[in-house]
């Protein structure tokens, strides 16, 4: 198999990855600008080098079986580890100092990510950084692909912890917080038991803030019972919070800058839960560009607790 690997051109990965998405000789072939036949050869090609039958060919299109998908994935990876060399190989030659992509959950992290962005471009003034913001499910997923370098979250399966490297960087509370408007604001001895007629906005069930905006609601006997809203974008739950009454529970980092202008109202109410530690989290037994290496060792300064005075 390492031998027929080594037969396999880089145009038999573009190849790969093209009809990874089309699932579609034709569409395939368009966008390779060669002709249908040409790419029904080259997929026989592929799948003789590999002596494996990789799609089932269908009246209307092509499907992988289960070598084709793992095939694909390689093909994949494969192509985003020659675009990241051949971006950081230019930027280096033309006097750079590297690309690093990242991945961040928003929170507590983002605030930690702007100063840790702000102290990396002082050092390193001519590193190009792109930003990619999501929940720790779907920034897990591109940093097993390559798609990012490293990512600033949270291990949401126990079997990741055998394929990454996760360093704790710091903890994060809850708040619960509403519009301005809302009839709440000012209330005094609220249980959160009692908030099941308020309609809430929740994130997605795969995050980590969902589950434990479930596990606080649930320990209460909290059992919503008017409308529910899943969203990933704080942005649109913002949106939400001004405009209708409904509540939610965020972290109290992210929400706090909205309270003080007054965009934002903070429940008083007491909340059993906090979120879980979110760290720093690379590809296990990989070595860290110079680049990476650097901004990570800028999140441990900024993340680091003040030392009191004596």
């Amino acid at each position: 198999m390492a031998q027929a690997c080594s037969r396999l051109r880089f145009r038999h990965l573009q190849f790969l990855d093209i009809l990874g998405h089309t699932r579609n000789l034709r569409l395939t072939a368009e966008q390779m600008h060669i002709t249908q036949p040409a790419a029904t050869k080259i997929l026989m090609d592929i799948e003789e080098i590999l002596e494996s039958r990789l799609f089932e060919r269908l009246s209307r299109g092509m499907r992988p079986n289960e070598l084709g998908l793992f095939t694909l994935r390689y093909a994949a990876s494969a192509l985003a580890g020659h675009r990241k060399f051949v971006d950081e190989f230019n930027a280096l030659r033309q006097g750079g100092h590297g690309h690093l992509t990242i991945g961040a959950i928003t929170g507590s992290a983002a605030h930690l990510l702007i100063a840790s962005v702000a102290e990396i471009q002082r050092l390193r003034p001519l590193l190009v950084l792109k930003i990619l913001e999501h929940s720790s499910d779907q920034l897990i997923v591109w940093l097993a692909e390559r798609k990012i370098d490293l990512m600033i979250g949270r291990f949401t399966e126990e079997a990741q912890q055998t394929q990454f490297h996760y360093e704790r960087l710091s903890s994060e509370t809850l708040d619960l917080v509403a519009g301005v408007h809302h009839p709440l604001r000012a209330a005094s001895d609220l249980e959160l038991a009692k908030l099941a007629h308020w309609p809430w906005i929740l994130y997605p069930t795969s995050t980590a803030l969902r589950r434990v905006s479930d596990e606080a609601l649930g320990n209460t006997g909290l059992a919503l019972s008017s409308g529910v809203v899943e969203t990933p974008s704080f942005l649109f739950a913002l949106a939400l919070m001004q405009n209708t009454d409904m509540l939610s529970l965020q972290p109290a980092a992210l929400v706090d800058k909205y309270v003080r202008k007054g965009l934002l109202a903070r429940i008083p109410v007491a909340l059993p839960a906090h979120m879980p530690d979110y760290g720093v989290i690379t590809r296990l037994d990989e070595a860290l560009t110079p680049a990476a290496q650097a901004f990570i060792n800028v999140l441990r300064s900024v993340a680091a607790p003040v030392p009191e005075a004596a």
